[in-house]
């Protein structure tokens, strides 16, 4: 399956508009168009968690585009009763993909347990698992940072810590990196070995 295109195509169309909307806080009173090509959404917190979901679907072999889904990034899971608001009168297969300590936002926002799938901690920490320490060096080292971490690790308050765990913190040291990683880390998995959550999320809104 080649890659997936953010083309003109409704889908993207759409993601795009809710980006704009949800960047402007919700626009107050204005409410985005959902085309009635699109069938479902999957809220996600931010642009990483959008990244691995997109490389996910790739490893399941699945367009969610093609299949009128619509991943969408809120900036924060505090902004999800928006999105839940915007797009529940146009009856869409909402699902949401979010970390532990933000589950209760999506709660709130009347997504039942069976809606919301949970990363602990995190996505981030759901791949690097996934993943061990070695492969997650070897993802660091082909996307030219393995360096910068050999530094980080030898700052006084990661020496002790586990491996695991300095790469998590690396991980969220600099603007964009998470997105990076979400993409890096998920694409050097099989498709048998997505974290739980992840698949869960992909498989859910797609009606898998």
């Amino acid at each position: 399956m080649g890659p997936m295109l953010d083309g003109d195509e409704p889908v993207a169309r759409f993601e795009r508009a809710a980006a704009v909307w949800s960047e402007r806080a919700g626009a107050a009173g204005v409410a985005v168009p959902v085309p009635p090509e699109v069938a479902g959404a999957l809220l996600v917190e931010g642009a990483s968690d959008r990244a691995a979901c997109r490389e996910a679907s790739r490893l399941l072999g699945v367009d969610p585009a093609a299949a009128g889904v619509a991943i969408l990034p809120m900036g924060g899971a505090m902004s999800v009763r928006r999105f839940v608001s915007l797009l529940r009168p146009a009856q869409l297969r909402l699902h949401g993909l979010c970390d532990a300590g933000e589950a209760a936002f999506f709660e709130r926002a009347g997504l039942d347990e069976t809606s919301v799938s949970v990363c602990r901690p995190d996505l981030e920490g759901e791949l690097l698992r996934a993943l061990g320490a070695e492969r997650a060096e070897a993802v660091l080292a082909r996307e030219g940072d393995l360096g910068l971490f050999r530094t980080f690790q030898r700052q006084p308050a990661q020496r002790e810590r586990p491996v695991l765990a300095q790469l998590h913190r690396f991980l969220g040291t600099t603007s964009g990196r998470k997105e990076q990683y979400g993409r890096a880390l998920t694409e050097e998995l099989g498709a048998t070995e997505l974290p739980t959550p992840l698949r869960e999320a992909v498989e859910s809104v797609l009606g898998g």
